[in-house]
């Protein structure tokens, strides 16, 4: 692992295992307190290294790691298709991905400014002049998922090091392999050692400790609803963004494009095996058009082919563990025995789970309610526009939400009224381009990513005051 730039190893290791097959591809180092308590150190140093780097001199940097990223693009691939589960063509995307992000931070290093403030405009001020510069917020913590674990480090680390910040960074335990190849490539590209530790290990050494620590002043977490409030109760006084989960729901009018609504559940349902946080996971219907749009989708998720994430012709590839497979086969079973539907799919073998469609799903059960996180979209009805959004609000989550239809009324009152983070009108929840604004509300999280929201909530604003009288 990395600490403070330097390569340390540790004679108690943690096992990264393939999740299709549950091979063994590596160890990686388990991170002790003492090297917890350096990395923390050594960030403080590296904090007034990158503060004293010139704008141009991080943007070149950023931009160095993009290049670098993108020269090694299908080893990157391959590592990640490994160790995550995904299959080699959705790897490629996120490398792709992680090359635009880190060229984003590089373009938004050189744009951090402030701006005068009209302070005469106050009785009392007069002879004032004033203005406010962004200035890096300290050392930020970063912590990430399994799910995607080049471009979501990407997204918190890029903007940080664009700000001037130092940056330790905990990858997810199963995949941190893609992490520390990160961590090389930043150093290769020059930025300073004490900038960046990459700690493996468990959350009880790393996690709770490095949230709770005064001498953090920021934490980018993606990860789980419950993970995410319990560390708000730790964190202390400092900056927050929390990526948490989702139940991302897409409502398809009589008058949308069924054809294109299919076609795009078909990707964003079962991406990654469902395994994302805006993966499309309830489909409501209009009434005189369910039949028509499930005999649309049926067949394309029935023709998805599922198994082991190297070869070239899967689709949708394993769950992290087979225990999370396990625990979705019951799930299913456990829907079906409340009295919904098993349209297709839903059987388990080892950690894969073949793509499922359920329809009648009760809003009490499981899947409906929470986030399956697995290869499944849940279809339902409704009859007016009305009940559509209070269906889409009915749940505690509010990441993304999308909505086919060709008027743009209807279009406008759903993105008015639905209660999420971000609305996709004609689209599914599950796009993302990185340079949006990306985060959710209720207990979707706190915060927005996107390269350059990103760096604003990774600066604090300083005030200058001229006294001219």
């Amino acid at each position: 692992m990395i600490v403070g730039g330097q390569e340390v190893d540790s004679p108690q290791r943690l096992e990264v295992r393939n999740p299709f097959d549950g091979r063994v591809i590596d160890t990686v180092p388990l991170a002790s307190p003492e090297h917890r308590e350096r990395a923390v150190q050594i960030a403080q140093g590296g904090l007034r290294q990158m503060r004293a780097l010139p704008a141009h001199e991080r943007g070149a940097i950023l931009l160095g790691v993009s290049r670098l990223l993108a020269e090694h693009a299908e080893e990157t691939a391959n590592l990640i298709a490994m160790e995550s589960g995904k299959t080699v063509p959705e790897a490629r995307v996120e490398v792709a991905r992680a090359v635009q992000t880190f060229l984003l931070s590089a373009e938004e290093a050189r744009r951090i400014h402030g701006e005068t403030v009209p302070l005469e405009a106050a009785p009392g001020a007069e002879g004032k002049f004033g203005y406010y510069v962004r200035e890096p917020v300290g050392v930020v913590l970063a912590i990430t998922p399994f799910n995607f674990p080049l471009n979501l480090p990407a997204h918190k680390i890029g903007p940080a090091l664009a700000a001037g910040c130092s940056v330790i960074f905990k990858p997810a335990s199963a995949t941190p392999l893609t992490g520390l190849r990160l961590g090389q490539m930043l150093l290769e590209c020059g930025v300073p050692g004490p900038a960046i530790s990459v700690l493996t290990g468990s959350s009880e050494v790393l996690g709770d400790p490095l949230v709770a620590d005064p001498r953090i002043r920021k934490v980018s977490f993606t990860g789980s609803t419950a993970v995410g409030k319990h560390l708000a109760t730790i964190a202390g006084l400092k900056r927050l963004t929390l990526e948490l989960g989702g139940n991302s729901a897409v409502v398809i009018m009589a008058d949308g494009d069924l054809q294109a609504a299919a076609e795009r559940i078909k990707v964003g349902g079962y991406a990654h095996a469902g395994q994302v946080c805006i993966s499309v996971q309830r489909v409501f219907v209009q009434r005189p058009v369910l039949a028509d749009f499930l005999a649309l989708l049926e067949p394309l998720v029935r023709g998805l082919k599922a198994g082991d994430q190297l070869l070239p012709d899967t689709d949708v590839g394993p769950l992290i563990t087979e225990q999370a497979a396990l625990e979705t086969e019951q799930r299913i079973q456990q829907a079906v025995s409340e009295g919904a539907e098993l349209v297709c799919g839903g059987q388990r073998k080892g950690s894969v789970i073949t793509p499922a469609i359920l329809t009648n799903v009760p809003e009490a059960n499981y899947l409906y309610s929470e986030e399956a996180f697995a290869p499944l979209v849940v279809v339902g009805e409704f009859q007016t526009l009305e009940q559509a959004i209070q269906m889409v609000n009915s749940s505690h989550y509010g990441l993304q939400a999308g909505i086919y239809t060709r008027s743009v009324d209807t279009a406008f009152e759903f993105a008015r009224r639905a209660e999420v983070g971000g609305v996709m009108v004609n689209e599914i929840p599950s796009f993302r381009a990185d340079l949006m604004p990306y985060g959710g509300v209720k207990d979707s999280g706190l915060g927005r990513e996107g390269v350059k929201y990103a760096v604003q909530e990774m600066t604090e604003l300083k005030v200058v005051v001229w006294n001219l009288a």
